[in-house]
């Protein structure tokens, strides 16, 4: 039998209320207030946090504070990557980030989704609604500005780019200009 977390990471239903899943959520907010609350200068400590905080992260990267996440584990960050002010990260399932990539402050990235119907979404006494997931990728040489909003699912292709203040509700191909509400590509490089 899978346990809640097998269950989020295959992109089940699964349960937000589960015991494993709380002690890792809760782990994650007081290594992202230790983080938040460090000054910026104090790079060792930084980099120890995050050590501990994401599920690994490359040489050379640079997460200006604030940065929330849920689990924080589930984030895979390659080398020479920014990610400015401001970043929220549901982590319910895998968010990679590609080399040299940069994130604009403000930029939301969602793995997790719940019923449509709202009859559907309630989970018996418990507080937390019904959920799954899905991954997100984000590949090498990416802009994604500042502003933008990735829904669960979506796979952004090797050097592209996305407009500040989109929201990508699909996958985006590698090498072009996306933008919008929905997010469209207007430009192949």
């Amino acid at each position: 039998m899978k346990t809640e977390k097998e269950k989020m990471l295959a992109g089940e239903v699964y349960n937000g209320g589960d015991t494993e899943l709380l002690n890792r959520w809760h782990k994650a907010k007081r290594l992202q207030k230790e983080y938040n609350n460090t000054l910026s200068t104090d790079t060792k400590t930084l980099s120890n946090l995050l050590d501990e905080l994401l599920g690994s992260k490359g040489e050379n990267i640079w997460i200006s504070a604030p940065f929330f996440v849920d689990y924080g584990e589930n984030i895979y960050i390659g080398n020479n990557v920014e990610i400015n002010t401001n970043c929220v990260f549901l982590d319910c399932n895998n968010i990679t980030i590609g080399d040299y990539s940069g994130i604009g402050p403000g930029v939301h990235i969602y793995t997790v989704f719940h019923p449509i119907n709202p009859a559907e979404r309630l989970s018996g006494k418990s507080t937390f609604w019904k959920s799954q997931s899905s991954s997100v990728l984000i590949g090498k040489n990416v802009w994604i500005g500042g502003g933008s909003i990735i829904l669960p699912g979506v796979i952004i292709g090797d050097g592209s780019t996305i407009s500040a203040g989109s929201v990508v509700t699909r996958s985006i191909p590698a090498n072009c200009i996306a933008v919008g509400n929905p997010c469209k590509v207007i430009k192949e490089l």
